[in-house]
C-alpha cells in the first residue's frame, strides 16, 4: 500500500508543478486524523486529509476559472483513494469527506473566476507540492 502511495504522490506532484496558475494559504492541518478503531492509521494520514482537501479547492478552482473544465485532479483524487483505501472504507469516507470539504469552500466563496480566485488555486497547488514533499521526504522509503 505505501509503494502505490508514494507513485500516486509523485504523479501529484509533478501535476501540482507543471499545472498552469491559479487559493488564500490554507489553515495549517492538526496532525491529529480521526483513527478508525479498527486499523491502526498511518503516521502520514493528517497530510494525506490535508491533501485531499487541497486536490479539492484545486478541483473547483481549475474548473471555475477553465472553460474547457479539467478531470485530472478528480482522476488523481480517484487514484489516491484506489491505493490507499482498499479494504479500509472508513479511511475512504475520511479522505472523500475532505476532497469535498476543499471544493465546497471555494464553491461557497466564488462564483466566477476572479484574479484572487486565481491566487489562491495557484497557492493550493504550491501547498500541495509542499505537503506531498514532506510526506515523501518523511515516510519515503
Amino acid at each position: 500500500m505505501m509503494r502505490r502511495l508514494f507513485l500516486i504522490i509523485i504523479l501529484l506532484t509533478s501535476v501540482l508543478l507543471t499545472s498552469g496558475s491559479p487559493s488564500a494559504w490554507a489553515q495549517d492541518s492538526t496532525e491529529d486524523a480521526i483513527a478508525s478503531p479498527d486499523l491502526p492509521t498511518p503516521p502520514y494520514e493528517a497530510r494525506l486529509l490535508r491533501l485531499a482537501e487541497i486536490i479539492g479547492s484545486i478541483q473547483y478552482l481549475r474548473n471555475l476559472c477553465n472553460p474547457e473544465g479539467e478531470d485530472g485532479w478528480r482522476e488523481n483524487m480517484q487514484a489516491l483513494l484506489d491505493s490507499e483505501t482498499a479494504g479500509e472504507p472508513g479511511r475512504r469516507e475520511q479522505l472523500t469527506a475532505g476532497y469535498n470539504r476543499g471544493f465546497r469552500a471555494f464553491a461557497s466563496v466564488y462564483t466566477v473566476c476572479t484574479a484572487s480566485a486565481l491566487v489562491a488555486e495557484e497557492r493550493y497547488r504550491h501547498e500541495g507540492a509542499t505537503l506531498i514533499a514532506e510526506i515523501v521526504a518523511r515516510y519515503g522509503n
